[in-house]
């Protein structure tokens, strides 16, 4: 029975993504004495009540002497809201059956050990592997400061992302076209590299909008950039960020509204500036020289890969991954968490990278 209401309150916390950044998603679900569920809520938008609060709204004095499953450890702060262990102590419920301890350092323990305090049974630890896995990114960015890294790309059958003169568009469907959309609309930032501005000109925006506007963010060591393009035209309406070695080369791009920040070109330290400003999710769409660069680096969390029923052949025509790469196949990057379906006449495979001890 723990394990069914946990289950269930981890699927109502997955409806949160996108939207509660960059709080944790969090889902919970309200027993009665006798067993029947009686209230459920989760986290809906960053800022809005606690999962825990819309679960006990919903069962009111129905909850008096029931359990409350829910998939992170009740807060004990003062945030955006009241701390969720008043609302749980004030419902009456006599069991707690929590998925995992809360990492978040006003947290971390104290949630639980203030309910015990009440006198309340608490029972910690079931579904915690499922728990730490949907709020992987949350939990990455407390633990290092950076956010997580999705890497994606778009390829033909014999992994080409262009022909030999570089045509690209569109090697996928309209259906791979949308997810991304959908992928864009979830993250709080898109990264691209020069070669890609050139390239493509892209606007990198969500259509349809998503629960989230994500900062179009531009990696340029040289600061070379088109004098005209999509993302400086728009730099007033949408945040853009640019990364770069030559500050005084983008005057201009600073003057139609962009941000420039001067730093050595170090993918971690860009990260965890992008963490410190609270980033949880981002998505790097390219060029294959970026994607390399992130993949010598060991840095990236999750794949999103759309692969076309079309060749296209040529030793010319680019891969989406360059960079040094691997000499040896024992030191490959291997994933995990893989899931496969179809994109219209696309396959979309989304997978994990396996952590290294």
């Amino acid at each position: 029975m723990d394990e069914t209401h946990i289950d269930r309150a981890l699927a109502l916390a997955a409806r949160g993504l996108g939207a509660v950044e960059p709080n944790p998603m969090v889902g919970a679900v309200v027993a009665a004495a006798d067993g029947r569920v009686v209230g459920e809520g989760w986290h809906r938008r960053f800022g809005d009540m606690h999962a825990e609060v819309n679960a006990f709204a919903e069962a009111g004095e129905r909850a008096r002497g029931g359990t409350l499953f829910v998939s992170l450890e009740p807060c004990c702060h003062f945030g955006k809201t009241p701390p969720c262990t008043t609302a749980v102590i004030a419902s009456g419920v006599r069991r707690v059956v929590v998925a995992m301890l809360d990492p978040f350092p006003q947290v971390a323990g104290g949630g639980v050990a203030i309910l015990r305090e009440a006198g309340i049974e608490v029972v910690v630890g079931i579904r915690e592997a499922e728990a730490k896995a949907l709020n992987a990114p949350f939990l990455k960015r407390i633990a290092t400061g950076m956010p997580w890294v999705h890497l994606k790309w778009a390829m033909s059958l014999d992994g080409k992302i262009a022909t030999r003169t570089g045509d690209s568009q569109w090697i996928s469907g309209v259906e791979s076209r949308a997810v991304v959309h959908e992928l864009r609309g979830r993250m709080d930032a898109i990264l691209v590299g020069r070669g890609t501005v050139v390239a493509d000109n892209p606007l990198l925006t969500a259509r349809p909008a998503g629960p989230r506007m994500a900062t179009r963010i531009i990696i340029s060591k040289s600061g070379e950039l088109p004098a005209a393009c999509q993302l400086r035209t728009t730099a007033r309406e949408i945040p853009t960020l640019i990364f770069t070695e030559n500050a005084a080369i983008l005057r201009d791009w600073k003057d139609d509204g962009c941000e420039i920040i001067e730093m050595p070109m170090s993918l971690e330290a860009i990260l965890r500036e992008l963490g410190r400003r609270g980033m949880t999710n981002v998505l790097v769409e390219g060029g294959a020289g970026l994607l390399g660069s992130f993949l010598d680096a060991g840095i990236g969390d999750e794949v999103h890969a759309f692969i076309a029923p079309m060749l296209i052949g040529g030793l010319g025509a680019p891969s989406p991954i360059q960079g040094a790469g691997i000499a040896n196949l024992a030191n490959a990057r291997q994933l995990v968490r893989m899931q496969t379906r179809s994109c219209g006449p696309d396959t979309y495979i989304q997978a994990r990278f396996e952590k290294r001890s």
